[in-house]
């Protein structure tokens, strides 16, 4: 992902957002806000004919030196392109990625709705630690996710 991709993954960024089962996130922000937000490694997309039709990012959870292995995922495909596995593969690729970088541990929280995207990371070597019932509010509605977690068995090791 570079800089130039940043228009087309903002616009898939906010048709998840429309979906209401992608994120708690409301608006898709500016890229100074988004860049601050993300790690500047294994931010990837995926391309088909030229366009970029998905992306995927890595999120510091903590800044304590024990935790640099461990990271929060986001993985979006644009709406027009979903169900075509092209999200699985994406989200493979992009776990290689992070081991290669020395992460050990990505983790992320879905709403349980979103199916497709438990199965990619279920398919994709994730396990499910749980759900948090009612864990913040979206459009005044309290939603529960789920935590899905993926443990290297390269990095780390």
């Amino acid at each position: 992902m570079t800089p130039a991709d940043w228009p087309t993954v903002r616009s898939i960024y906010a048709d998840g957002i429309a979906t209401g089962n992608a994120t708690f996130e409301t608006q898709a922000p500016d890229w100074d806000t988004w860049d601050r937000n993300h790690l500047p490694t294994c931010r990837v997309v995926a391309r088909r004919s030229g366009l970029v039709v998905a992306w995927a990012a890595l999120s510091p959870v903590s800044s304590r030196a024990c935790y640099a292995g461990v990271a929060e995922h986001s993985i979006y495909v644009d709406e027009t392109h979903r169900g075509l596995g092209i999200g699985k593969n994406l989200l493979c690729e992009f776990v290689q990625q992070t081991e290669t970088a020395g992460f050990w541990t990505l983790q992320s929280s879905i709403f349980p709705e979103n199916r497709a995207s438990i199965a990619i990371h279920l398919a994709c070597g994730f396990r499910i630690l749980g759900r948090r019932k009612r864990v913040a509010m979206l459009n005044g509605v309290w939603r529960d996710t789920v935590i899905v977690e993926r443990r290297s068995t390269v990095a780390g090791v």
